[in-house]
């Protein structure tokens, strides 16, 4: 159970739902106020926040590792 709390409380997770649920309306609402492009644009855009995020949180999970640069 935790798991799935901790899978809700996730950015990247809500990130993916978000740019999911454009795409499935783009594909079957094709009179969808956006075109094409901006859709596209909207997507690069969270997947480069979750990249971030996921990097953010590596960073997070290795500051003790006692590593120095």
């Amino acid at each position: 159970m935790s798991k799935l709390v901790s899978l809700l409380a996730s950015r990247k997770f809500w990130a993916a739902l978000t740019a999911l649920v454009l795409l499935v309306i783009k594909a079957y609402a094709p009179d969808f106020p956006l075109n094409e492009t901006e859709v596209t644009n909207l997507v690069t855009v969270l997947a480069a926040y979750i990249l971030g995020t996921a990097i953010e949180d590596a960073g997070r999970h290795n500051t003790g590792s006692g590593s120095a640069g």
